[in-house]
């Protein structure tokens, strides 16, 4: 399982860090785990399938 920070997922979902932490807290895109400051990780994968589904569905 490779890991993504907000960041990094931020930057692959073309949005701002704020809106991928909106994003896990509501649920729509699930953390893995939490890093040692408490932010969440994402698996890779399950932000690929995200970024599918939202531009099937009009965007992110």
């Amino acid at each position: 399982m490779n890991l993504m920070t907000v960041s990094e997922v931020a930057e692959f979902l073309g949005v701002q860090d704020i809106r991928v932490e909106r994003l896990e807290r509501e649920s729509l895109l699930l953390a893995k785990q939490k890093d040692d400051e408490g932010r969440p990780l994402f698996d890779a994968e399950d932000v690929k399938r995200y970024k599918t589904f939202a531009e099937r569905i009009g965007g992110i």
